[in-house]
C-alpha cells in the first residue's frame, strides 16, 4: 500500500510541476506594472514599524508554538521509550525464569 501511495504522489508531483510550467509565475507580470505595489513595510514611517513589529511578534509565536510542540513530543517519546523498557525487562526476566525453571528440571 505505501508503494501505490508513493507512486500516486510522484505522478501527482509530477502533473503539479508540467501546470506550473505551462501557467507560468505570477512574478513573471509584474514586470509590466509601472511603479511599486510594495507593501506597508516597505513604505516605512510608523505603519512600517508597527507591521514589522507585527511580523516579528507573528514568527516569535510560531516559534514558541513549535517549541512546545516539539517539547511535547519528545516528552511523550521519553514516556513511550520507558514503558517499553520496562516491557522488555520484564520479558528478560520471564525468559530468566523459563532458564531457571529448564536447569531445575535437569
Amino acid at each position: 500500500m505505501a508503494v501505490t501511495a508513493l507512486a500516486a504522489q510522484v505522478r501527482l508531483g509530477a502533473l503539479g510541476l508540467r501546470a506550473m510550467q505551462a501557467r507560468g509565475f505570477s512574478s513573471d507580470q509584474s514586470d509590466h506594472v509601472q511603479g511599486s505595489a510594495g507593501s506597508v513595510r516597505e513604505a516605512g514611517g510608523a505603519f512600517g514599524k508597527r507591521e514589522a513589529a507585527e511580523e516579528e511578534r507573528y514568527f516569535r509565536a510560531q516559534a514558541k508554538e513549535q517549541l512546545a510542540a516539539l517539547k511535547k513530543h519528545h516528552e511523550d517519546e521519553i514516556i513511550h521509550s520507558k514503558k517499553e523498557i520496562e516491557r522488555l525487562q520484564k520479558e528478560i526476566e520471564r525468559h530468566k525464569q523459563k532458564i531457571k525453571k529448564l536447569k531445575n528440571d535437569d
